[in-house]
């Protein structure tokens, strides 16, 4: 078989720390492999390293001669969408200033572009003729679920005709019809030709046309083959190992005044609802997000959040955060008080811990792991005020009982997505919240430490007076100490209906 790609004994460093070492491993054409590995395993590093986005230090790396030409290896992931989020977003004020508020960009428009000349060419029709995009290609960007949206950045770079296609971390965030269709869709472009390379954690929803596996672990390769031999429950044990469970008594915050006066374990027993909207509408133009929707959280309850993408599941917690901007045209009452009656946002701040992924591409500052910990107590991005010595002592516990400690003094860009998101669970926790809002927690978490994440929430959630909200698209992050769903239901007409369950203790 013609070699497509082969990496021979590569390594490199990113600023101070080798980040690969000695990786060799060979794509032949016809091949498509998964890239699997803990947090900090190497696996960005080695595609950036594919895309000649950053250089080798020692090692060879031959490319099939098409490979050269530009456009060939193409890339969806995370960063990119961001970024075109970000770039629309910034369009919105030409938008409002100029009155032209029906310049939208479409799915269509972000996958031509580049490319105009090439409407209606072979290349535009083995685009987006896949069935789940041609649904798409008139609706905005802005109106797209995070799974469409992928679907829409796949055929995108799928308009540069590449020969190798690499998904870093494609299923993250998606519900569970999501994750089906696009793992079909996966399938399908690589049953017509089409090489991929899959970045994942998630190895159980490795599609089934992968043909081989390379893990990586500590940069450096810890085997590689063909995928049946390389995704066996022992392999898989084998390379994540696991952590040991969190023990109550461990927790940092045990014994500190400074982070209990944060609960409000004054309050006589009759106390108001932790949380309460009635009839909340969210609504931008003629697409409605939130219809009118009243709900109730009491103190000692725990709430999981669920459905399907674009429900509206982000837009309710950003509502309770104060993240929002029409929250304050809403009936919303947070810790007893109506929203907009004259607390601050440093009011809410104060007393709710939050992790999302839109907060983590808001806080990608060079700072140490130290000190975005520490920033958690003052609600800042960035540290801008001196800790105490407490709050330094507590900080260092939290690192360290999230398995950190190694990287406590490194800076935070430097570190992987899913380190970074146990950094920001460290910084949510310091004060102790009265409030807890996970925004899909585990996004980007290997399977040992999303193991030991789920048992410290459900640890949280049944023993130490923080509320918790939880966003999940995968059933089995619902942990035992969450006995509240809210679930948003598509109904016919293509909006959504809101039930509550609720189970036993």
């Amino acid at each position: 078989m013609t070699t497509l790609l082969q990496l021979e004994n590569v390594t490199t460093r990113w600023r101070n720390r080798t980040v690969l070492e000695e990786v060799s491993f060979t794509i032949k054409i016809g091949q498509s492999w998964a890239i699997i590995g803990p947090n900090g395993a190497g696996k960005t590093s080695l595609i950036r390293v594919i895309r000649g986005q950053l250089p080798y230090m020692q090692g060879r790396i031959t490319r099939h001669p098409k490979l050269h030409q530009p456009g060939q290896v193409a890339c969806v992931s995370f960063e990119l969408q961001n970024q075109l989020i970000a770039r629309d977003a910034q369009r919105d004020a030409s938008r409002y200033f100029s009155g032209n508020l029906d310049d939208i960009v479409t799915a269509q428009d972000i996958i031509l572009e580049g490319h105009e000349t090439e409407m209606g060419s072979s290349i535009w029709k083995r685009a987006v003729h896949l069935p789940e995009v041609q649904g798409l290609l008139s609706k905005s960007i802005r109106w797209l679920s995070t799974g469409e949206l992928r679907k829409v950045l796949i055929a995108r770079e799928m308009m540069k005709n590449p020969r190798l296609l690499i998904l870093d971390e494609p299923f993250e965030g998606l519900d569970v019809a999501s994750r089906q269709h696009l793992s079909e869709m996966i399938n399908r472009l690589i049953s017509e030709r089409m090489q991929v390379l899959l970045v994942t954690h998630r190895f159980e929803e490795v599609p089934a046309e992968i043909s081989h596996v390379l893990s990586l672990k500590e940069g450096r390769v810890f085997a590689k083959g063909p995928a049946p031999e390389n995704l066996t429950e022992f392999m898989i044990k084998r390379l994540y190992g696991c952590k040991p469970p969190i023990e109550p008594a461990v927790l940092p915050w045990a014994g500190t005044r400074q982070i209990e006066s944060s609960i409000e374990d004054s309050e006589p027993p009759l106390r108001p609802p932790l949380i309460r909207l009635h009839n909340v509408t969210v609504e931008y133009g003629s697409q409605v997000i939130l219809d009118r929707l009243s709900w109730t959280v009491h103190y000692g309850e725990n709430w999981a959040i669920v459905g399907p993408n674009g429900a509206g599941k982000s837009t309710l917690l950003q509502l309770i955060s104060g993240d929002h901007l029409q929250a304050y045209s809403n009936e919303i009452y947070l810790f007893g008080r109506r929203r907009g009656t004259g607390e601050s946002i440093w009011d809410i701040k104060q007393r709710i811990g939050i992790i999302s992924s839109e907060f983590q591409i808001r806080y990608r500052l060079p700072l140490r792991v130290l000190d975005v910990v520490l920033s958690g107590f003052f609600d800042s991005v960035g540290l801008y005020r001196r800790a105490s010595d407490e709050q330094k002592v507590l900080a260092h516990q939290w690192i360290t009982t999230l398995g950190m400690e190694d990287k406590i003094h490194n800076p935070f860009d430097q570190l992987s997505y899913g380190e970074q998101r146990l950094v920001l669970l460290a910084r949510a926790m310091v004060k102790k919240p009265l409030l807890l809002i996970l925004d899909e927690p585990c996004q980007g978490l290997d399977y040992a430490n999303r193991e030991m994440l789920l048992h410290l929430v459900d640890t949280i959630g049944k023993q130490h007076g923080t509320h918790i909200l939880y966003v999940a698209h995968h059933a089995e992050e619902i942990v035992p100490s969450i006995q509240h769903t809210l679930e948003f239901r598509p109904t016919m007409d293509g909006k959504f209906t809101v039930c509550e369950h609720h189970r036993p203790d």
